[in-house]
């Protein structure tokens, strides 16, 4: 069984920073894809950015040059660095992890198919 675990949300001004981080634990000997998702109220979930287990990253147009991916020491550790946070950035973001890609697109942030595991999601508002 796996369990999928993020941290790091909370409340920033607009133009602040904010870093999640994702922890997968429990059957690990694979490596997972890995990603990030967000859900503001009333709207549908939405991909803000991926690592593969190949490795491909994947970012939405929405938070490019803005959100930062990346893996931690372990394979099981995913970081989203998140700058120059607007408003409408504010919302539920949940971690994701799939043993596939994770097949979303970056210009809509649409899934594509439903995703394996997920974290109980973590807050993030922003205020103007």
């Amino acid at each position: 069984q796996v369990q999928v675990t993020e941290s790091g949300g909370g409340s920033v001004q607009a133009g602040g920073s904010l870093t999640l981080s994702c922890t997968i634990s429990g059957y690990t000997y694979i490596t997972y894809s890995m990603g990030w998702f967000r859900q503001a109220p009333g709207k549908q979930r939405e991909g803000v950015a991926s690592i593969d287990m190949d490795g491909t990253i994947t970012v939405a147009d929405s938070v490019k040059g803005r959100f930062t991916v990346s893996k931690g020491n372990s394979k099981n550790t995913l970081h989203l660095q998140m700058n120059s946070l607007k408003p409408e950035d504010t919302a539920t973001y949940y971690c994701a992890a799939d043993p596939r890609p994770m097949d979303w697109v970056p210009s809509t942030g649409r899934m594509n198919r439903i995703l394996d595991k997920w974290g109980q999601g973590t807050l993030v508002t922003v205020s103007s």
